[in-house]
């Protein structure tokens, strides 16, 4: 399929989730155990632990998926190919679980979209995650926030999305929508 294809799914996929008002619950996959636990230390700020706790939830939630194959197995499809932002910089190649976008739910255990980067010979890195709601899900249909980061608003797909970038540290910080660390380049 073509990027414009792409492209016109993906809306066609978002358009429908802005559009039904129902939750639909996919992928109920187990998950590893809660075990990774930032300890209360003096010198982290509670900001700075609560981030450190989400990032935890995010990687153990996603590990299995750096395998590209488990991901599409669990339900994960082709957003769009690899895309860097002019102006902005590099986002990377994004797939999304369409049951967990139409869920209404913004979780960690559960985030809505994977970013990869693409490799040689048509593997990809696993580099972070996307939590995303349609807009008619979200709470007064306002952009939401997770640990004082906005959610962008992004209108070609009709949601707010926020980047987490737990597999590939970003100079930008870990909640930035682009990431200079990761390429479109294989």
């Amino acid at each position: 399929m073509t990027s414009t294809m792409h492209h016109t799914i993906a809306r066609s996929l978002y358009a429908a989730a802005a559009a039904l008002s129902i939750a639909a619950c996919a992928g109920d996959a187990p998950v590893a155990p809660a075990t990774s636990r930032v300890p209360a230390t003096p010198q982290l700020s509670a900001g700075v632990r609560a981030e450190a706790t989400v990032a935890a939830t995010l990687r153990r939630v996603t590990d299995r998926y750096r395998n590209i194959e488990t991901a599409k197995a669990e339900g994960f499809v082709l957003l769009h190919d690899c895309e860097s932002r002019p102006g902005e910089g590099p986002v990377g190649t994004v797939y999304v679980h369409v049951g967990r976008l139409l869920d209404g739910k913004i979780s960690a255990e559960r985030p809505d979209a994977l970013i990869y980067e693409p490799r040689r010979e048509g593997k990809f890195t696993l580099v972070g995650v996307e939590l995303a709601i349609p807009y008619a899900m979200a709470p007064n249909q306002q952009a939401p926030s997770l640990l004082g980061h906005t959610f962008q608003d992004e209108p070609e797909f009709g949601v707010f999305a926020l980047h987490a970038w737990v597999w590939r540290d970003n100079p930008d910080g870990m909640f930035a929508e682009t990431n200079p660390k990761v390429s479109c380049l294989n």
